[in-house]
């Protein structure tokens, strides 16, 4: 009898299972590592009380750079940031694409951006309009494209952010190289600094690189981490992941799973 009970017991459990748990286990779950990792790493931006630690301490050290920054020249001050997992955390969408068996595509990108649903990152609000209050422009400089302004004008304004407006917002135009939108904004303002999750955000140095001479890159500029260069976590996507496929971004999920594979470190 007692067995009969434990059993129905069981039953009732699993009737209660969340319904989002549920509709995940039927999708198409992925099998590799480049799907599984999105799904690890989207876990860790969501759920881990260190990742959050990293975002304010990345904001922390931007704060007292433009608490300490010192200059004599007369053009008025700013400071360029990147927006995906810089500003606001897409990590909902990386799930999302994962459990239906898949990873990014700029189709399936633009509808989750239409949406203007992503959240802001960890203090990502209270230091930008502390940066607006010391009489500090942002501008924001990203990979967009330029038929997402719209919806992503919405998704900052949601938040009140400080200079989410045409003028601030440069979107992908022609390349994915933010060099010359960079420039544009140097020709007439003072950048205190360059805040991005990916080291292209940062420095034309970092543009299209192996991942050897992005390494090397790094070590450069190193004095300049944490000072010009803030630089946030993001195991998502980015450089770092593009590098290790020489940025052939039509391999098949099979293909980079291996690609993977040949470059981890075991014993």
């Amino acid at each position: 009898m007692r067995f009969i009970i434990f059993i129905s017991l069981l039953g009732l459990l699993a009737c209660k299972t969340p319904q989002h748990l549920a509709n995940n286990s039927n999708s198409a779950l992925p099998q590799n590592i480049s799907l599984n990792g999105k799904l690890f790493s989207s876990l860790f931006q969501q759920r881990a009380a260190e990742y959050r630690a990293l975002c304010l301490q990345s904001y922390n050290m931007a704060k007292w750079r433009i608490d300490s920054y010192v200059s004599n020249n007369d053009k008025p001050k700013a400071i360029i940031t990147d927006i995906d997992e810089t500003i606001l955390d897409n990590s909902p969408y990386a799930v999302h694409a994962a459990f239906g068996g898949s990873e990014y595509t700029l189709d399936s990108w633009i509808e989750w951006t239409s949406k203007s649903a992503a959240d802001t990152m960890p203090g990502a609000a209270a230091f930008l309009k502390y940066v607006a209050s010391k009489n500090v422009q942002v501008f924001y400089i990203t990979n967009r494209e330029d038929k997402e302004r719209t919806a992503t004008l919405k998704n900052l304004q949601k938040f009140g952010l400080p200079n989410a407006d045409e003028m601030h917002l440069y979107t992908k135009i022609n390349t994915s190289s933010k060099e010359a939108r960079r420039n544009q904004v140097l020709e007439r303002y003072d950048v205190i600094l360059y805040m991005g999750d990916n080291l292209a955000d940062l420095s034309v140095l970092f543009d299209k690189k192996t991942e050897a001479e992005r390494a090397a890159n790094v070590d450069a500029l190193s004095a300049q981490l944490g000072k010009k260069y803030i630089v946030f976590p993001n195991a998502n996507y980015g450089d770092w992941e593009g590098s290790l496929y020489q940025y052939n971004y039509k391999y098949t999920q099979a293909q980079k799973d291996s690609i993977l594979k040949a470059v981890l470190k075991s014993y």
